[in-house]
This record gives structure tokens, C-alpha cells and sequence, in this order.
């Protein structure tokens, strides 16, 4: 479904992209966007891990400007560690583009200004934050979940 696009921004360890690429195809994101300072999405590790998305999907290394362009139309949510509404009491049944960023770094600041909002999953209080492979499976199939496929 073209009208759900995933935004990964500096996910630098090859397993977590290769399994968010992996569950990527398996919700059926229509478009895949890497950020730079992302790992190159045909990095072994990440094809590995990926088990064959890479040919299913479609991936863009893009600068913000350019992605900013490829998802116009879509709404933009962010997800973000304790910020926002919990994600599932957002409606995503429309055109919506999700953005998750590195353990390590966040998103990237300028994605804040162009977001129609933030999201989280609740936590325990002594936890600091997810692993971004699950943090983006968490959403995405309650994206789907919602949309009925």
C-alpha cells in the first residue's frame, strides 16, 4: 500500500534494519526511506537479516528535503520514548508516514517541525527506551491491525 511510508533515520546496526526491513514487507509499507548516516540497506549483515524484503520492498537513501517531497499527502508521526500519544490511539486507517529513529540518536530535530505528532509506547519506569526493530513492529501492526489486512 503505497499510502503507508516508513522513515528510518541513522539506523546505523545492520540487524535492526534488516528485521524493521523484514517486518516492513510484512505489513506492507508501500515505501521505505533511510536517512543519512543510516547503515547501506545492502550491507550483508542487513540483507541477512531482511530474509529477501530487499527484493520486495521499496527502499530510498534521501536527504529530509527529498523525503519531505516523496510524503507529501501523508501525514507524518513521529515516534519518540514518552512523548506523544500512546500509539494506538491514533488513527492511522489514513495516508500516514511513521518515523522512527536510532537508539542512540533520536530523530532528527528537524522532523519535529514538520510532524503532524509524536507517538510512544507505554514502558516500565526502568526502562529507558526500545530496541527501534521493536518500537517499529509495535506500530506497524497496529497499523495494520486498524486498517483490517
Amino acid at each position: 500500500q503505497t499510502d503507508l511510508t516508513l522513515i528510518l533515520d541513522r539506523i546505523s546496526d545492520p540487524g535492526n534494519l534488516g528485521t524493521i526491513l523484514r517486518t516492513a514487507l510484512a505489513v506492507e509499507v508501500g515505501r521505505v526511506y533511510l536517512t543519512p548516516g543510516s547503515v547501506d540497506a545492502f550491507n550483508p549483515k542487513v540483507v541477512r537479516a531482511g530474509m529477501g524484503a530487499h527484493f520486495k520492498l521499496a527502499i530510498y537513501e534521501e536527504t529530509l528535503d527529498e523525503i519531505m517531497v516523496g510524503i507529501k499527502g501523508q501525514e507524518l508521526w513521529i515516534a519518540e520514548a514518552r512523548q506523544g500519544v500512546v500509539y494506538h490511539q491514533v488513527d492511522w486507517r489514513k495516508p500516514i508516514a511513521l518515523a522512527v529513529g536510532s537508539e542512540a540518536h533520536g530523530l532528527n530535530r528537524s522532523f519535529h517541525a514538520q510532524a503532524s505528532g509524536q507517538v510512544h509506547i507505554p514502558i516500565g519506569s526502568h526502562s529507558e527506551s526500545l530496541n527501534a526493530a521493536t518500537a517499529a513492529a509495535v506500530i506497524l501492526f497496529e497499523i495494520q491491525r486498524q486498517r483490517g489486512s
